[in-house]
């Protein structure tokens, strides 16, 4: 499921001094094979919210903090595992770590 929220908090500006804050929180919720669900949520930021598409099956990898797509026939971007960049699928290896990226 994908979820778009409004949200409102308190921020310090430093000395004491306090502002409201208004952002947009993007959520994925993934559901695991055993009726767990996994959130991942950002702040003005939709990147891993367009990725995602509901119905996607995923898999996360020990040690890596990420979760791959099986399917990325229809994507023209891909996350490298490792750090997380951003990458375009045509490319083999990550821009900034030069992991193998997993396709």
């Amino acid at each position: 499921d994908k979820r778009i929220e409004h949200q409102q908090r308190k921020r310090s500006t430093g000395q004491g001094q306090y502002n409201w804050e208004v952002y947009i929180e993007y959520q994925v919720i993934i559901k695991r094979d055993d009726g767990r669900e996994h959130i991942t949520s950002s702040e003005d930021d939709d990147t891993l919210y367009n990725y995602y598409q509901i119905g996607d099956r995923v898999r996360h990898h020990a040690g890596l903090n990420s979760l791959e797509k099986y399917d990325k026939s229809r994507d023209t971007i891909i996350f490298c595992n490792a750090c997380a960049s951003l990458n375009s699928i045509e490319e083999d290896y990550c821009h900034r770590c030069s992991c193998p990226l997993l396709k």
